[in-house]
């Protein structure tokens, strides 16, 4: 098994115009590539690139139905396309997909070939109410999936999505990591008021609990959006370390996902093989 991924997050700007969002992803995406393919690491090891939740579409309810496509359709063959073009991983944050008269929040993910070798749709759905702050309700518009996401690579790694909200919900994320997932990657969108308490310290939390690398990305701030974004985009360590950060304007950001690390981690802290199972029951009302 390969024992560093050369990874980039693309922590890109979403316009109204889905054209415009299409060809900004797929620049992006080149730019990524080729920043890592000229490193020493990205000549010898298959690069992962990484785009935020809703990357196509404005973030509101009031928009999935618009942008909705089906899979494939034009987004899905856009990113098969470069990721053939480019030889990378490549997850394709998120999209609103239209599925037998319903929209989910959708991602997928493609090998070097363009093959897309996994589709996850977001388990928990973003219902949300802080009075005087945010109020949300994705499950007006959009359905719930019920199967997890992870998909492997050529070198072994095994890689587990999840999106957004799915990031405050541990029980998913143990689930990934006992089904032997190396690195957590969730595309997300977090805000103004959840974003600078909590966008950061849930990727810790959930990297430090399964001791794996976890990366989160964001769409670009936009002020004039009616969704504002916090961004940030970020690479936890299985240590709990920040070990790239962007801020808040259109950004790329790299980082090494290191396997090393995390078995040195694991077996350092061994919580993996002390976990007392037969304990953790809950039993009365």
């Amino acid at each position: 098994m390969a024992t560093k991924i050369p990874t980039a997050l693309i922590q890109m700007s979403v316009a109204a115009c889905k054209e415009t969002n299409l060809r900004n992803a797929r620049d992006l995406i080149c730019k990524a590539a080729a920043k890592i393919k000229a490193s020493a690491l990205g000549q010898e090891k298959t690069p992962l690139i990484v785009l935020p939740e809703c990357f196509n579409s404005p973030y509101g309810t009031q928009y999935f139905e618009e942008y909705a496509e089906e899979i494939p359709g034009k987004t899905t063959e856009m990113l098969s396309s470069v990721a053939k073009d480019e030889g990378v991983y490549l997850i394709g944050g998120s999209m609103p997909e239209k599925r037998s008269e319903k929209l989910y929040n959708t991602a997928t993910a493609y090998n070097p070939r363009g093959e897309m070798i996994m589709k996850y749709s977001k388990i928990h759905l973003f219902d949300i109410d802080i009075p005087g702050k945010i109020r949300f309700k994705e499950s007006e518009v959009l359905t719930a999936g019920d199967e997890l996401g992870m998909f492997e690579m050529s070198n072994g790694v095994k890689i587990g999505m999840g999106i957004c909200y799915d990031m405050r919900f541990p029980e998913l994320s143990i689930l990934l990591a006992k089904a032997s997932c190396d690195f957590l990657v969730f595309p997300g969108a977090f805000n103004m008021t959840t974003g600078p308490l909590h966008w950061e310290l849930l990727q810790k939390g959930r990297a430090i609990d399964n001791q794996l690398y976890v990366a989160a990305c964001s769409p670009a701030r936009d002020e004039t959006a009616t969704y504002i974004a916090w961004g940030h985009s970020s690479v936890v360590d299985p240590w709990g370390e920040v070990i790239a950060k962007a801020a808040a304007a259109e950004e790329i950001i790299y980082a090494e996902i290191d396997l090393e690390k995390k078995q040195a981690v694991r077996q350092q802290i061994p919580v993996q093989t002390q976990k007392r199972d037969d304990v953790y029951k809950v039993t009365g009302a």
